[in-house]
């Protein structure tokens, strides 16, 4: 874990499949005031390692970049492209390799999802093995079809606290198993890449929506493995209409083109997001700057985060 009089450097990793929405920016906007009240730094990344879904700036990418400046979130650095970045996750892959804990999967998503196995909670199949196994029954692989690449996960438990979730633990083995790391169409996959970029970007915190905190514990794992520090962790409740109903990109729920059509100025969206968030009374005009006073995690929901009714 990071040490209390470690300076404090947070980050904001968005995909740009879509535009942004509320979501996204609530997520930002908190990212950004914890690590800012505290005299830190907050980064920005592009996760667009997937070119199919988000191609290097592309159109998404350049609205999320000004959408991100219309409300008023400077970050520090350069933006870091996961899509230009393969080389470095490959040294990663292949330190992984020669320790004995990758091998190949040559399992079609058919497959997977046809085995009788039980499935996590995004519908994901719990992996039974069946590719480790399948060399050491002597078994060719299917002619022509290329391996993803999996982690060899122990059978033990592997938990952290989160600022806002409280305790949280899972068995690697039997919560999540083996799981990819580099698909098989040679893409590195996001568990892989989160790690080592914010190793290597020097992240103390990372501040993201909770729907991602059962990926945590396989993260701390690959920490663990390549000798990388553990941030701490915060992960928010997800974002939700005044009736409590999930905005979805899909959707367009709170889609920022939606949004900048209706207000035409920054402030009073941040300061409906504050209100939701619990750091205003209620919703009124504010810069982020002017929030930075008024930033207290404990403030913060703990189950989901609703926005204002009219808004």
């Amino acid at each position: 874990m990071i040490t209390e009089n470690e300076p404090v450097v947070g980050r904001f990793a968005p995909t740009p499949s879509a535009r942004l929405h509320l979501g996204n920016l609530m997520c930002a906007l908190v990212a950004w005031l914890s690590a800012k009240s505290r005299g830190g730094q907050i980064l920005l990344r592009v996760e667009d390692l997937d070119a199919a879904r988000c191609p290097y700036m592309g159109e998404n990418t350049r609205y999320m970049l000004d959408d991100l400046a219309w409300l008023g979130l400077s970050f520090d650095g350069e933006v870091l492209y996961q899509s230009r970045r393969a080389e470095i996750y490959a040294e990663y892959f292949e330190r992984l390799h020669e320790r004995g804990l990758i091998y190949p999967c040559y399992c079609s998503r058919a497959e997977l999802h046809a085995a009788s196995a039980p499935h996590l909670a995004d519908n994901t199949p719990l992996y039974d093995r069946r590719c480790l196994y399948r060399a050491e029954r002597g078994e060719l692989p299917p002619v022509g079809r290329k391996p993803a690449f999996r982690v060899m996960v122990p059978d033990s438990e592997i938990g952290f606290t989160d600022a806002i979730v409280g305790d949280y633990t899972e068995n690697l083995l039997h919560d999540c198993s083996d799981f990819v790391v580099r698909r098989a169409d040679g893409v590195f996959a996001y568990q892989l890449a989160v790690v080592v970029d914010d190793a290597l970007s020097g992240v103390t915190e990372v501040v993201r929506g909770n729907d991602l905190v059962s990926s945590t514990p396989r993260q701390i794992f690959l920490q663990h493995e390549l000798g990388f520090s553990t941030p701490d962790y915060c992960h928010i409740p997800l974002l939700t209409d005044a009736m409590g109903r999930r905005l979805s990109k899909r959707d367009g729920d709170g889609c920022m083109e939606i949004v900048r059509a209706k207000y035409k100025t920054a402030e009073p969206v941040l300061g409906a997001l504050a209100a939701a968030l619990g750091l205003l009374k209620k919703p009124e005009s504010i810069t982020p700057t002017e929030l930075l006073p008024l930033f207290d995690l404990e403030k913060i929901p703990k189950n989901t985060v609703r926005l204002p009714e009219g808004f």
